[in-house]
Order: C-alpha cells, then structure tokens, then sequence
C-alpha cells in the first residue's frame, strides 16, 4: 500500500479545521455586522500554519495522481479545489461562505471515502 495515502485522515482534519475557521472568519455574524473580514486578520502562527498546510495539502493532491490506489480521489480534491476556488474569486462576499462549505463538505466527502478505502486495505 502506497504510505502517501496514509496522509488522508490529517488532511480530513485540516478540512475540518478549516471549515470552522471559515465559518468564525466568514460567517453569518459577520456578514451582518458588516465588516469585511480581511481586516480581522489571523494570528501569526494561525496565518502561518494554515498556509503551510495548503501548499502542503495541494502538493499532496498533485502527488496522489502517481499511484493508482487514490489517483481518481486525488483529481476529483484538484477538481473540486480548482473550480471552488474559480469560483470564489468572481462571487460577492455573501457567496464566498456558502461556496467554501459545499466545497469543504465534497472535499471531506472525498477524503473520508479514501480513509476508509486505505482502513479496508489494512
């Protein structure tokens, strides 16, 4: 069994993670107060671990298109990353939040169906 599919289940918790910090950063309350939420601003070491963990998580997904044991998981995550993402840059603030929790909730799809396609295996 290939071991970089063994990375799945801290990615599913990143996923997790994130979509509570986008939530706290992005939600509902802050839509209605009206403040834009990049002026919140994250901590230092918040800011720092959540953009290692992307670049990380994205060479990932690019490196589970080499074996076979997760290739189409792996282009579905860069497919569902890539249009989310197209889509977020072009949508109001209001939308941003709505886009990033189904696009989390089908990442997290993706991720636990390889979690336990890799438990099966072992």
């Amino acid at each position: 069994m290939e071991t970089l599919i063994l990375f799945a289940p801290l990615f599913l918790g990143f996923e997790i993670w994130q979509l509570v910090l986008s939530e706290r950063y992005l939600g509902i309350k802050q839509i209605a107060r009206g403040t834009d939420p990049r002026t919140l601003g994250l901590g230092e070491f918040t800011a720092f671990c959540w953009s290692v963990t992307i670049v990380g998580y994205w060479f990932w997904m690019l490196a589970l298109l080499v074996p076979s044991l997760g290739r189409i998981h792996g282009i579905s995550l860069l497919a569902v990353s890539t249009v989310g993402f197209s889509l977020r840059r072009g949508s109001p603030l209001k939308w941003v939040l709505v886009i990033l929790t189904f696009e989390g909730a089908i990442r997290v799809g993706l991720l636990f169906s390889l979690c336990a396609m890799v438990w099966r295996r072992l």
